[in-house]
């Protein structure tokens, strides 16, 4: 028996999040289905980084699995993917100890957020962008972003239907705001993520940018921990887990 650690990418616009569950099709249950194909049927189960939600894509999500199938490990990749839908593929597989956990062994997180800025949508990225016609004030969405970087109790940009158990402090050693050209990239590296905190970030930065909010608004909101103090929730598709770090 080997544990293997792979990198998958995935489209996750026809999933219902990553995590298995009862309605929807899941980007997990595909890829334990493809493993069952390959272990004869019997059961394999796929232990990830994290959970996505619905709509919600992945760059450099990270799995772990074991099995006692005797295939050289430059083949599981190929193997792997040709069972796998168009929309989910595996980037890289490797051995890892017996002891690797994909999620419990993290040592942080990178995600991105893109933002398609003009009057008119654009239809071809309609599934990856979210769509702001409003005019946009970069630099006063950077200067709020400079709040957000450190170790705070991210209480206010985490969803009440969290399953948490304990504190909601985290690192963030990046928050980061670009344009180029019709689009904006908002980057988040840290520690650990809340559930719908990159979402929620995003969401009040953009108030930040329609100058709806001011800037030093958000170590007030940070102050609160109260998800009501914080601004609304941005939609899942311009989301991309990017980067999964391990030790």
């Amino acid at each position: 028996m080997e544990r293997l650690k792979c990198i998958i990418q995935y489209d996750g616009t026809n999933y219902a999040g990553y995590q298995i569950q009862p309605n929807g099709n899941t980007v997990q249950a595909e890829l334990e289905k493809a493993l069952s194909k390959m272990h004869k049927g019997r059961m394999v189960k796929v232990s990830a980084s994290g959970r996505t939600d619905s709509g919600v894509h992945a760059l450099g999500q990270v799995i772990h699995f074991d099995t006692d199938l005797n295939i050289p490990v430059p083949n599981w990749k190929r193997a792997l993917s040709s069972l796998l839908p168009s929309d989910i593929h595996v980037s890289s597989v490797e051995n890892v100890s017996r002891d690797f956990h994909a999620r419990y062994d993290t040592t942080g997180k990178e995600y991105r957020y893109y933002v398609w800025n003009d009057r008119e949508p654009n239809v071809f990225k309609r599934h990856f962008r979210c769509h702001v016609k409003a005019d946009l004030d970069i630099a006063a969405m950077q200067k709020a972003c400079q709040f957000i970087e450190g170790q705070h109790d991210f209480t206010s940009f985490c969803s009440p239907r969290t399953d948490i158990k304990g504190d909601k402090i985290r690192v963030i050693h990046e928050a980061s705001v670009q344009k180029e050209g019709e689009e904006i990239v908002f980057i988040f590296r840290g520690s650990g993520f809340l559930y719908n905190m990159v979402r929620i970030l995003v969401g009040t930065l953009l108030e930040v940018g329609r100058h709806d909010r001011d800037p030093e608004e958000i170590p007030v909101i940070i102050e609160a921990k109260e998800r009501e103090a914080a601004g609304k929730t941005a939609p899942p598709q311009g989301l991309f887990l990017w980067k999964v770090s391990y030790d």
